[in-house]
């Protein structure tokens, strides 16, 4: 809109004025000044004003007689409308410790760094105080500074003490941080940090690289430093100001003695007298109100020689304690004539009482700074974590004697503590009462107490000791197949318990059906059962191995679940199986509402209001009483399974229903929807040592399910108090339940108090344990499996700095979000609301230095299609549907969230929405939505701007991509080319890419241009280290991510100091040139030893888990990466997936934790200069930046990149096909909608449409009519000359074959042909496969084979590729080729103990020392026993889906398992994927005539008839099996109104099995079939919709009925080793 520059500028002067006219000291007038401004007229005037121009410089004029010098500086507010406090600003140089910064007050110091497992800079949590930086240059490393604001400072306690804070004013000189929080969000807020240390003169800055000052401070120690303005005082003229010579404590130490006592005095009243040398005032609280004490507060220097008092305490206190000589003085005196007076120091006082005693101190390189600090209690080796802030220590070898060191420091070993052998005297180096930190040490309160009350007895503490266990064999129960809910993060745990138990020289027992995890490869477990892990099967192997341990919480709720059956059974008593870590007991007291219930009042916390109900009858009855809405939840479930909010009668009898189904036990909960929902990840191990390694906080509030929500670490907008809070509740509720290993709490928060609810306890490994020990670097599925084995967190090291104990709570230095990944768009009628029940099927990580970069980089890593946080992906999502935007659609998408929400509240920014507007609709904290609107406001200003503009403005430039934004999102929102992409209104990804870096000479503005402009301003990545402790101990880590917060590199890197230069692009060429490997196609120039030596390759890991990308690309990374090192190189991970293998700390040489996109992989080679880059092991995701990358002169190893352009461009492969005279489906490409008619007239139908560009998700649908084609393509896809459309003639009744192989330089070196039990039609990850091929003919075999060596040759293939073929009358044709690893490529791995991988891998890397790779010995098609590969399906948890079958994938996951025949290997894998054996009844329900014969002539349904089984059939199906002289009862359809039902009979529990094949490939919502396979999903029955897998099912279970008819087992109990005779087969 249209802006009046003068009369904006105008109000704004009158306002200023006006202010100060009224203005009552100097604190928060800006803030004034914009509360009084229309917030719109401020963001308007400077979205108007160019930088420079004469606007800005009279503005200027008008701020500056009103900011005391100590305001933002004034060419950046335009960035910041809101413009920052005084005390707080933006730095944006630092040479080493000198730091430039915008303010009047020159300071100079000590400089020291504080890493914190929290920490603000608020005195209500204890953190500027007397005794813990007085006199200091702070600087701060954790990433959420001034994000909760200041609460009042008048507010008093009880006993006149400030409410909040810690002492009277702030003892700094200054404040150095990474990123600021202009808009605190907190219910107690009511100042900005900035606008408190304004009022007391503190000046602070932000945009400081905090991680490097802390190296240096490491590298040299605690130094004076100085924080100099540019143009003020010269830096030569400063003068330095060294604390450490200054008596410090006298400064700080109160200048009169105060009495402190309890309201209720009882009795005779003890009295301590206390020594304040800067005394926290939370000691005061302890004393007097926990332990009932009256207490006189003295000075330091105080003579209490000749007082009255039962108890001496020494106080914590700055500076050098030589300094305090009257106050050791005194102490000596005291010791010496008054020997059973107690004492007690903290801090401070422990050196104080260590030199009245007559030992030394001395002074630390660095000390020891934070509240994470672990110190063992040398009486127990109980270790605790601590609150510290010290630069001096006790010189615990000059203790004289009777002198004891008390504690010690885990990490450094100096000294923590000292006690008297025979006296009442001791005192700790750190805070026991820690305010707003750590309190597992409050309990030394509670001895000084005892030793008063006893002063001749020592205070004594034991740990019971028992034997060492030592364990044999232990089994482990893996998770089975990925579904929603439980996906690869149980590979992740169950990896590390293997790696774990391996280390231990226990013999590991793995049984898990889910062949595509790296944990079931050849060196992992010593022996694999891909069996159901079902109690059934698990005992069969009990009785086989006979384990001595068991692993159950490593597998996820299958395994836990399955671990109690065995337990209540008596199994695990009868074959002496130990479950190791968490007991049964404990989980059950978990798992069970009220159990658990008793066990929080027991601690004497509280859950939600609740009940537990076994039947419909109660749970209405509980909802009534608890008062609607209520929160329906299943006992015994994952991922929320079976959940949902009822408001009244009707939603609860619906939820109910379903929720019997999954568990015999509902939970109803007090809906606390709308609270903030956090978690907390928490160790504990058997000799109670216990720590909370990561806290997680939930972007949506409750009511939408953690798996569902975007997760932030650390919390962002929890205040210290609260924090500490829910951290010290955590360790209680899991110290009560006996913990052995990890768990996590999850708590539901109300964000107007500090008041809290427990939601639940996890006493497993989960998924956001995968999630926390990504997040954190701390591994903690392996340290729960040493724990389990019987080690303590004291003796295990922190595998990151491999110097420090495991016995620690990270520090994080950084900002790391995790979003879900959804792809519910592939199912027409799905629900796709997002709330208490999981959906989603994957999720990413990101990390970086502040919010907004995290972010942003997370929306691009979860969809392709997302520029980061832009409205655009909204657009998109809105013509998906074919909605129209309105208001009424914005804000019903933001009250009721689907997977666009985050999307959506771009697009209310965009639309003129407000932080408060949002904030009403959604119920996210105001903190996060105000960084959002941030985003979007620089968005707007770069809107406005051309590329010559941005040119002149890099401090614009800088700041965009410090707040994540990327080259592509910058270059599309410049000039014409952001108007272009609104008139497109599609993806981002269909614009024109540039790929190179070139300058820019007109025209639209491309991402290579931008990439090449912000290289030459220096604006690069910097690569930054996760090491677990901020980097205050050198870490060996190799776990890496880019930030563009900062200065330096972590580690040394080849290409860091790189200069910009153009990159050319390089073009494809005609011909398909030879693949390249290391030993070819490089420079001339040889290479040299060392050289060699650090050769360095890029892998290209799998994303997030989607539909069709899971575990299995997870597997194929790990195993090449394994490979590359084993050869000598130095592999290089590029990943976002934090459910998976590829990104745990030890599997590769260095692991960035970063988006797959181009510009990121491009900033990382040129880093690297690795020798080449793999793309063909993760999937689609990397195979489509090849191209982008070989045009920008990235090696790509393996197959040439024009072959892969060959393959993937539909018309090259047809001329292919057709130049090799190779058969394929009749097939033609179209632009407009007449065209496709004709054509599909022309050939008949049916036929199978593929868009280019698809709108709905769908990649492809049957279509058999007009009709069908044209609501499809005009429903579903854009059809134009730009984005055609493909279709092909649809051949019924054909066999589907897979062929997966590994060429190498065109030549087929080793292959595998499997075969779908399901005919073609039906994609092919949801069909079931069979390895070796058991029902091909062996022409077809050969001509399988021909094929693929033709086409190997022709595109010169060197790597692992996959072809897919229909057969049918012995014709193949071929539909498609992928010339990278296949889902399959596991399976067939695993079935022929051949790791295809492994082998392309060294192709692909050339010939080594060893000579060429030659081909493995295999039999593709004469094995001696048969691996069936079955579909995992979440149709359960996907609300109102249909659960059949075509030609786009639904399956969410695979297991497979072997047999000595094919029935025996596919009903055992049925039985993995969850498929239920029926026992009594089977409703059948056939649409297609077709079918209905086949099924009756494959004598199917006779062979059910012959096994007792009572068969139902709807109308049509019930003539036909009665005509076929099968007898069945008639059932009517769920339409039909009419009884017998098959809805009735599902509903009561009467059925066991329903098949149900539908008549057309169509999901809709309408249908008979839709109701019937709803209905079976909703019930927990059993499906089949495929004829094909309901005979041969029907089949493999008159097999099994027939073989125990005759009293011999079916069943064949083999581990893998064994059927693949790794090991000789066991008697």
């Amino acid at each position: 809109m249209e802006v009046d520059t003068a009369a904006a500028m105008e109000r704004f002067q009158q306002t200023v004025r006006d202010a100060l006219r009224r203005r009552e000291g100097d604190g928060g007038l800006v803030g004034q000044v914009l509360k009084q401004l229309p917030m719109e007229d401020f963001i308007d005037l400077f979205d108007t004003l160019p930088p420079g121009s004469d606007e800005i410089v009279a503005l200027t004029e008008v701020l500056e007689k009103v900011k005391d010098s100590r305001m933002l500086s004034i060419q950046c507010l335009w960035l910041h409308p809101e413009i920052a406090d005084y005390g707080m600003q933006r730095c944006w140089m630092v040479e080493n410790v000198f730091l430039g910064f915008d303010a009047e007050a020159d300071t100079c110091d000590e400089l020291g760094w504080l890493t914190r497992q929290k920490c603000n800079l608020e005195l209500a949590d204890g953190m500027i105080l007397q005794g813990f930086a007085f006199g200091q240059i702070l600087v701060f490393t954790y990433p959420l500074v001034g994000n909760y604001g200041i609460p009042e400072m008048e507010q008093k306690d009880e006993l006149g003490l400030p409410r909040w804070f810690e002492s009277h004013k702030i003892h700094l000189k200054g404040v150095v941080i990474l990123d600021y929080s202009h808009e605190p969000s907190h219910y107690s807020c009511v100042r900005s940090l900035g606008d408190w240390l304004s009022s007391q003169g503190i000046p602070g800055i932000y945009g400081v690289d905090t991680r490097a000052i802390t190296k240096v401070i490491r590298q040299h120690g605690s130094m004076l430093g100085k924080l100099v303005v540019e143009g003020s005082t010269p830096s030569a003229a400063l003068a330095m100001d060294d604390p450490n010579q200054r008596n410090l404590v006298a400064e700080v130490s109160r200048k009169e003695t105060e009495v402190f006592a309890p309201a209720q005095r009882h009795g005779r009243q003890v009295h301590v007298l206390a020594v304040d040398c800067g005394m926290k005032n939370n000691i005061i609280r302890y004393l007097v109100n926990r332990l009932g004490l009256r207490v006189t507060v003295v000075p330091w220097d105080y003579d209490f020689t000749q007082e009255n008092f039962d108890g001496l305490f020494l106080s914590n206190g700055p500076g050098d304690p030589t300094m305090c000589e009257k106050t050791v003085e005194h102490v000596r005196y005291v010791m010496k004539h008054r020997p059973s007076t107690p004492i007690f120091g903290i801090c401070l006082g422990n050196q104080i009482l260590a030199l009245a005693a007559g030992a030394s101190t001395y002074k630390m390189r660095f000390g020891n700074r934070g509240m994470n600090q672990p110190v063992v209690d040398l009486r127990t080796q109980r270790c605790y974590i601590t609150a510290q802030n010290h630069g001096f220590a006790v010189d615990q070898t000059t203790l004289p004697k009777n002198w004891v060191p008390l504690m010690v420091n885990a990490n450094d070993g100096t000294n923590e503590g000292i006690i008297h052998s025979s006296r009442p005297w001791f005192s700790v180096q750190f805070h026991p009462e820690a305010c707003g930190g750590p309190t597992d040490t409050d309990f030394l309160f509670d001895h000084f107490l005892q030793f008063i009350a006893e002063p001749s007895t020592s205070v004594v503490t034991t740990m019971p000791y028992s034997l060492p266990t030592i364990h044999r064999k232990v089994l482990v129960l893996g998770s089975g197949g990925l579904t929603i809910g439980q996906a690869g993060e149980f590979d992740y745990s169950g990896s590390q318990a293997i790696k774990a138990l391996k280390e231990a020289g226990v013999m590991s027992i793995l049984i898990n059906p889910n062949i595509a995890t790296v944990q079931t490869s050849a060196g992992m477990a010593d022996r694999v059962y891909f069996l159901p892990v079902t109690p059934e099967f698990v005992v069969k192997v009990i009785e086989r191995e006979r384990p001595d341990g068991l692993f159950a919480a490593f597998g996820g709720q299958t395994a836990l679940n399955c671990a109690v059956k065995l337990h209540q059974s008596g199994a695990l008593e009868k074959y002496n199986v130990q479950v190791l870590g968490t007991q049964i007991d404990a989980i059950m007291k978990t798992e069970d509402r009220d159990l658990f219930s008793k066990v929080v009042e027991a601690c004497g916390e509280k859950i939600a209001e609740s009940s537990c109900c076994g039947s419909m009858a109660e749970a209405i009855k509980a909802a009534q009483e608890i008062g609607y809405p209520v929160l329906v939840r299943a006992a015994y479930a994952l991922g929320g399974l079976g959940s949902g909010f009822a408001y009244n009668d009707e939603d609860l009898r619906q939820l109910v229903s379903i929720a019997l189904v999954n568990s015999p036990q509902v939970i109803i909960d007090k809906s606390l929807k709308g609270w903030k929902e956090l978690e907390y990840e928490v160790v504990r191990d058997k000799n109670d040592n216990c720590i909370t390694v990561c806290n997680m906080e939930n972007f949506d509030p409750v009511g939408v399910h953690t798996g569902e929500s975007i997760v932030i670490a650390p919390s962002q907008t929890l205040n210290n108090e609260e924090y500490y809070k829910l951290r010290e509740c955590a360790l209680k509720i899991i110290r009560h339940l006996g913990i052995v290993g990890e768990c996590n709490i999850q708590y539901a928060m109300d964000p107007h108090s500090s008041e809290f609810r427990i939601i639940e306890v996890n006493a497993r490994l989960s998924r956001s344990s995968a999630l926390a020990s990504k997040a954190t670097g701390y591994p903690l599925a392996y340290v729960a499996a040493k724990l389990a084995l019987g080690h303590d967190l004291v003796q295990l090291r922190n595998s990151v700095t491999r110097c420090t104990t495991a016995c620690f709570e990270p520090s994080l230095d950084y900002v790391v979000a995790k979003v879900p990944r959804w792809d519910l768009q592939k199912f027409s009628t799905v629900d796709a609301r997002i709330g208490s029940a999981m959906q989603s099927v994957g999720e990413v990580m990101a990390i970086g230095k502040t919010f907004e970069e995290t972010i942003q980089k997370a929306l691009r890593m979860v969809d392709e299609s997302s520029l980061g946080f832009d409205h655009s992906r909204f657009d998109m999502e809105l013509n998906r549907r074919g909605v129209k935007m309105s208001e009424h659609e914005l804000k019903k998408e933001l009250s009721n969230p689907t997977p666009a929400r985050m999307w959506a509240i771009a697009k209310a920014f965009e639309d003129g929405m407000g932080v408060e507007d949002v904030h009403e609709l959604t119920r996210i904290d105001r903190w996060y939505l105000w960084k959002l609107h941030g985003l979007h406001r620089i968005k707007s200003t770069l809107r406005t701007l051309s590329f010559y503009d941005l040119r002149g403005q890099p401090s614009l430039l800088k700041e965009a991509k410090l707040r994540g934004f990327s080259d592509r999102q910058i270059a599309l929102a410049l000039g014409p080319s952001a108007d272009h992409l609104d008139e497109l209104g599609t993806s981002p990804a269909l614009l024109p890419v540039d790929h190179g870096s070139q300058r820019y000479a007109g025209g639209p503005v491309m991402e290579g241009h931008i990439r090449h402009l912000r290289k030459k301003l220096g604006i690069v990545p910097m690569v930054k280290q996760i090491d677990t402790l901020a980097a205050e101990y050198p870490a060996e880590t190799n776990y890496l991510y880019l930030t563009y917060s900062g200065q330096e590199h972590d580690v040394d890197l080849v290409g860091g100091d790189k200069q910009c230069s153009e990159v050319q692009i390089k073009n494809l060429i005609p011909a398909i040139p030879e693949p390249l490997t290391l030993k070819c196609n490089e420079p001339s120039k040889p290479r040299g030893k060392d050289e060699e030596k650090d050769s360095r390759i890029i892998v290209l890991g799998c994303g997030p888990y989607r539909i069709g990308s899971s575990v299995e690309f997870d597997w194929c990374s790990v195993s090449c990466v394994r490979t590359l090192r084993s050869l000598g190189h130095k592999a290089i991970v590029i990943n976002c997936n934090p459910e998976t293998v590829s990104t745990d700390f030890d599997e590769s040489n260095r692991l960035y934790f970063e988006e797959l996109s181009h510009e990121r992989v491009m900033d990382i080679a040129e880093l690297e200069s690795p020798r080449g880059v793999v793309v063909s092991v993760g999937g689609q995701t990397p195979n489509n930046l090849a191209l982008g990358l070989h045009r920008s002169g990235v090696r790509i190893l393996g197959t040439s990149v024009e072959a892969i352009d060959a393959c993937e461009d539909r018309n090259k492969f047809s001329q292919l096909c057709d130049a090799l005279r190779v058969d394929q489906p009749e097939w033609s490409e179209f632009a407009t909608l007449e065209e496709a008619r004709r054509f599909c007239t022309m050939t008949g139908y049916p036929v199978l449409v593929r868009p280019s560009y698809v709108l709905s998700g769908a990649a492809m649908r049957v279509v058999s009519n007009d009709d069908d084609l044209e609501i499809f393509l005009k429903t579903a896809a854009v059809v134009s000359r730009d984005h055609p459309v493909v279709i092909s003639k649809y051949i019924s009744g054909a066999k589907e074959v897979e062929m997966d192989g590994i060429g190498n330089g065109g030549e087929l070196v080793n292959y595998a042909i499997a075969e779908h039990i399901e005919n073609a039609g039906v994609h092919s990850g949801d069909a079931s496969l069979l390895l070796p091929a058991q029902r091909l003919f062996v022409e077809t075999h050969r001509r399988v084979k021909r094929i693929s060596q033709k086409l190997c040759k022709a595109l010169r293939i060197s790597g692992p590729f996959n072809i897919q073929f229909i057969c049918k009358d012995n014709e193949v044709k071929v539909i498609e080729c992928n010339l990278r690893a296949s889902r399959s490529m596991p399976f067939i791995s695993k079935t022929y103990n051949v790791n295809f991988i492994e082998l392309a891998t060294r192709i692909m890397t050339g010939p080594t020392g060893a000579g060429p790779v030659r081909p493995a010995i295999i039999q593709p098609m004469d094995l001696d026993y048969v691996a069936c590969k079955c579909p995992m399906f979440s149709f359960g948890r996907l609300k109102n889906s249909d659960p059949c079958l075509g030609v786009e994938m639904s399956s969410t996951g695979e297991v497979a398992c072997f047999g000595t025949n094919v029935h025996e290997a596919f009903l055992k894998g049925m039985l993995a994927a969850n498929f239920k054996l029926p026992k009594k009844n089977i409703v059948i329900s056939i649409g297609p005539q077709s079918a209905k014969n086949e099924f009756v002539s494959s004598g199917a349904a006779k062979q059910l008839q012959d096994m007792g089984f009572s068969l139902f059939a709807t109308k049509s199906t019930h003539e036909c099996l009665s005509e076929g002289g099968v007898a069945c009862s008639f059932v009517y359809k769920p339409l039909i109104k009419r009884e017998p039902n098959v809805l009735t009979l599902l509903q009561g529990g009467k059925i066991d099995l329903v098949i149900n094949v539908p008549d057309s490939m169509d999901s809709s919502g309408m249908t008979d079939g839709f109701k019937l396979r709803r209905g079976t999903i909703d019930a927990g029955v059993s499906l089949i919709t495929d004829i094909k897998t309901a005979i041969f099912t029907s089949a493999a279970m008159h097999k099994k009925w027939v073989r125990e008819s005759k009293g011999k087992s079916f069943w064949d109990v083999s581990s893998w080793q064994e059927y693949v005779e790794i090991v000789e087969r066991l008697s």
